[in-house]
């Protein structure tokens, strides 16, 4: 089993930062990729960024040039930089992570962060 843990979420005022972590932990071997999703009251999820094991990242539209995501391998541990926020962007921030447990690949989702924007 595999569990992910997020942090970092809160209330920040418009034009804000926040940095939220992800840390996973559990049966391992590799996480493939690492990624941010959020979900806004009445909306679907969508996707916030990705990054590989090997460092390559994508971002939605949305947030390039504001959010950077990073990880650190040795640490099962992801980042997500948030700059110049909006509020609109209040949302739930979920972490997800693809991991080979050495027999298969299976998607795994934290509990989420809540990220308010508001003055």
């Amino acid at each position: 089993q595999v569990q992910l843990v997020e942090s970092g979420g809160g209330l920040v005022q418009p034009g804000g930062s926040l940095r939220l972590s992800c840390v996973a932990s559990g049966s391992i071997f590799s996480i493939r990729v690492m990624g941010w999703y959020r979900q806004a009251p009445g909306k679907q999820r969508e996707l916030v960024a990705t990054i590989t094991s090997g460092g390559s990242t994508n971002y939605a539209d949305f947030v390039k040039g504001r959010f950077t995501i990073s990880r650190d391998s040795a640490e099962k541990t992801a980042h997500l930089q948030m700059n110049s926020l909006e509020p609109g962007e209040t949302a739930v921030y979920y972490c997800d992570s693809m991991v080979w447990s050495g027999n298969n690949l299976t998607p795994y989702w934290g509990q989420g962060a809540q990220v308010t924007v508001s003055s």
